[in-house]
Parts: C-alpha cells; sequence; structure tokens
C-alpha cells in the first residue's frame, strides 16, 4: 500500500492479512446464528456503526506479520496496536467502509481458499 506517513512522507510498504479456517470457525461459533447471517442481518437493516465495527475487527483480526522464513504468520496485540496506529489502516479502513466491492474483495482475499 502506498500511504502517506505522519511526516508527510509518501511510503510504500506490505501489508499482510490473512484469517486462518481455525479463526473463521471460532469468528462463527461465537457469533449468534453464525457471522454470515449476522453480516447479512446488519448489512439488510443499514446498521451502520455495527458494520464498521465488524470492519474494523476483521482487518485487525487478520492482519499480521511473516515470519522470515516463511512458517508463521505472526499475529499479537502489540503488532495489531502498531498497525492501527498508522495512515494505512486508515486508508485502509476507509477505502473498505466506502466501497462495497473493494471491501467484499478484501473479505474473499483474505480467507483460506477452499481445497479441492
Amino acid at each position: 500500500m502506498t500511504y502517506t506517513d505522519f511526516d508527510g512522507m509518501e511510503r510504500t510498504e506490505d501489508f499482510y492479512f490473512n484469517l486462518t479456517e481455525a479463526e473463521i470457525i471460532e469468528m462463527d461459533m461465537s457469533t449468534e446464528g453464525g457471522l454470515e447471517q449476522m453480516i447479512h442481518k446488519i448489512s439488510s437493516e443499514q446498521n451502520k456503526p455495527r458494520i464498521i465495527a465488524i470492519f474494523k475487527e476483521i482487518i485487525l483480526k487478520a492482519y499480521g506479520e511473516k515470519s522470515l522464513d516463511g512458517k508463521r504468520f505472526m499475529k499479537n496485540p502489540k503488532i495489531t496496536e502498531e498497525f492501527s496506529q498508522t495512515q494505512a489502516y486508515s486508508d485502509l479502513f476507509m477505502s473498505l467502509a466506502s466501497d462495497p466491492d473493494e471491501a467484499s474483495a478484501f473479505i474473499n482475499g483474505i480467507v483460506p481458499r477452499k481445497k479441492e
């Protein structure tokens, strides 16, 4: 992503997002009626505060850093907090919150691909 940092410098950095099958199941099982049903319900009701909260949760839950050897996708509160304090996070959040097609593409890009 290319963004302007808080010193006014334009930066281009790689940011990584991923949700494992286990994380998706956990989110689904901890949501009454399941995650998909809940998202459909708040979308049809146009519950904007709830939609925004879900986008924030998904973005921050999916963000992480790849280990140098590629074996791990590291996530922890410190990594999440540091990312949430960047302009890159704000730019991403605003683009997803204002463009349903981009939001859909983002969600589809972070979920595991079905094994055939």
